[in-house]
């Protein structure tokens, strides 16, 4: 008599950045998973290195292949809907995956601000991998006293702002409202410091209101000569989930339950910075996005084994910034991720926040190696009154 295989379960992950690749490899604890990731590009992008890559000073790719554990499936395309009734993604290619279980797990890439004429057509992004390319490239072609413009005083900003100062790039850092809004008085500065070593002149309670080939114009008038401006102002996720008639948050995270559950669909589990938790997302962050990965493929896996999920439990310990090469600052923090007015600047915070990025991806080839080792940092606050966990239907 013929024995019949086990069926095996397929779960799709949507999106190979952080969470989503570490959800993969999470998620080969069970033998009987078979685990698809679907990402647009084939190689893993290292978003906190994308300024790097911008200032030519290091890369931020890693190849899949030393990422990933045996047996999961990765398919370069991009979802364009998810059909949640019969349980399939719908590619670009116009090939299509059944799933069993699907980890949302999309991130998120640059904002466009609403009504700045010029933005579309003179500014760049560091966002994402082929902006981050493209940018790289115009950067070449000027020489260094050309006047580069890097509008928004959040990470990113500051992190591009320092990396093309220390190259000999003439910087204006346009902040918004302020230089550093997560920071403490501390941390700010500290960054503020390193900033005018390098002679970048940040201007604080400014705005742009227009982006041209040459010059930004400034919310009071001004115009400031720019023969490159970068816009780190803002991020937003991709659509994917609304289009795929799922409930969002107003920026389009999928909303879900405590145990990253969608609220709509028991099938469908969230990770990284397109999840939105009880309607209150934690930082978009490699620090979140990993912790989310691998409660995601937790979150899977209980229900493979008939087990009541746990609910989100993880803390933050700061932000790690860099300022150039040899220099950065450690911003400490409260478990639930508000800033105390502590903070570290100097070669040690540097050397700090180059130990992190490296183990963020030595995490990952960890898990691919052995499913189930990844810990993470808990105790952080969550909501007081979250919504009730989605039963299995």
């Amino acid at each position: 008599m013929t024995e019949v295989a086990a069926q095996k379960t397929h779960v799709v992950v949507v999106g190979g950045g952080y969470a989503g690749t570490l959800a993969a490899n999470r998620l080969r604890q069970r033998p009987d998973v078979e685990v698809t990731l679907v990402n647009p590009r084939p190689l893993f992008v290292e978003r906190i290195r994308l300024h790097q890559l911008v200032a030519d000073t290091g890369a931020a790719t890693a190849d899949y292949a030393t990422l990933l554990g045996d047996g999961i499936r990765l398919v370069v395309d991009t979802v364009d809907r998810i059909e949640t009734a019969d349980r399939r993604v719908l590619l670009s290619s116009g090939r299509e995956l059944g799933y069993d279980y699907l980890i949302y797990a999309v991130g998120s890439t640059g904002a466009a601000p609403a009504a700045v004429p010029g933005f579309a057509e003179f500014a760049h992004s560091a966002a994402d991998l082929e902006s981050a390319q493209r940018l790289r490239y115009a950067l070449a072609d000027l020489p260094l006293a050309a006047p580069v413009t890097v509008v928004g005083g959040g990470l990113t900003g500051i992190e591009t702002a320092a990396e093309l100062a220390e190259r000999g790039r003439q910087v204006t850092l346009v902040c918004g409202a302020a230089l550093g809004p997560s920071l403490s008085r501390r941390g700010r500065r500290s960054v503020a410091k390193r900033l005018r070593r390098f002679g970048v002149n940040v201007l604080e309670s400014a705005t742009v209101a227009e982006v041209r080939w040459d010059a930004v114009v400034l919310g009071d008038g001004a115009v400031l000569p720019s023969a490159a401006t970068v816009w780190t102002a803002g991020f937003a996720v991709p659509d994917l989930a609304a289009r795929s008639g799922l409930s969002t948050d107003a920026l389009g995270r999928l909303l879900t339950d405590e145990t990253l559950t969608s609220i709509d669909n028991p099938y469908i589990v969230a990770a990284g910075d397109a999840a939105a938790p009880s309607g209150q997302p934690l930082r978009m962050s490699c620090q979140a996005a990993g912790p989310l990965g691998a409660q995601a493929a937790d979150t899977v896996l209980s229900r493979l084994t008939g087990t009541a999920p746990a609910r989100l439990n993880q803390a933050f310990v700061g932000q790690c910034i860099s300022l150039g090469r040899t220099y950065g600052t450690v911003q400490l923090a409260r478990t639930d991720d508000t800033p105390v007015n502590m903070a570290l600047g100097g070669r040690t915070a540097a050397s700090i926040k180059e130990a992190i990025c490296k183990a963020t991806l030595w995490g990952i080839r960890r898990e691919a190696a052995r499913p189930g080792s990844y810990r993470w940092l808990k105790g952080g606050r969550r909501p007081a009154q979250a919504p009730a966990e989605i039963a299995l239907r």
